[in-house]
């Protein structure tokens, strides 16, 4: 082990060259954050000194840079803000355009027909009552028949060969059942959605 020479009371520093040495580090401290940290930093240059060797232009770039990161951050904030809004009102339009539509049309049907398939619906209807009526048909075309019997009686009202949709009215000319033949011709599934409203006693299933 090596022996260390223990310092002699006269070979300390005595209490006003502590002090002295504490003033010079913290006069030193405020010089480098005044001359160098707040011109690179901050762009401030009170004593000009960062000026002159590039250190200001530093912290202006700086600063620059975090004002528009700033301001980008609360233009997304407020474009955020204004989806939200357009899509909560598009989303309630929406809705109640769909419960308008729900309340507008009485009955609704979907049904999917495959290649050769059919499928028949009625309305029960007294003589001289109106029906309205919407048909939709998606992923190909049907023939259909829109016909009415009761109490020995029938009547065409309209034929359609590869319709992809049809809309109009019925009037029954008697009572009875009143309504549509389909039959899909394709070589792939359709389906057909009927929307119905009017002076009807039932609208169902008739095959």
């Amino acid at each position: 082990m090596f022996n260390s020479k223990k310092p002699t009371l006269e070979e300390l520093p005595s209490s006003a060259e502590l002090l002295r040495s504490t003033i010079i580090a913290a006069v030193s401290a405020v010089a480098i954050l005044v001359t160098v940290v707040l011109p690179a930093e901050y762009g401030i240059d009170p004593t000009g000194v960062g000026g002159a060797i590039g250190l200001a232009e530093m912290g202006e770039i700086k600063t620059q840079l975090a004002e528009e990161a700033e301001a980008d951050r609360q233009m997304d904030e407020a474009s955020d803000d204004q989806s939200s809004l357009v899509n909560d009102f598009f989303g309630l339009f929406a809705g109640t355009a769909h419960a308008q539509e729900a309340e507008t049309w009485r009955d609704e049907t979907t049904f999917t027909l495959a290649p050769g398939a059919s499928a028949e619906w009625k309305l029960v209807m007294e003589e001289g009552q109106s029906a309205e009526y919407r048909m939709f048909v998606e992923g190909g075309r049907v023939n259909f028949d829109l016909h009415g019997h009761g109490d020995g009686q029938s009547i065409t009202y309209e034929k359609g060969r590869g319709s992809t949709g049809d809309e109009g009215r019925i009037v029954a000319g008697f009572a009875g059942e009143h309504g549509w033949f389909w039959r899909n011709r394709d070589d792939s599934d359709v389906t057909v959605t009927v929307q119905v409203r009017g002076d009807y006693a039932e609208f169902k299933n008739a095959n």
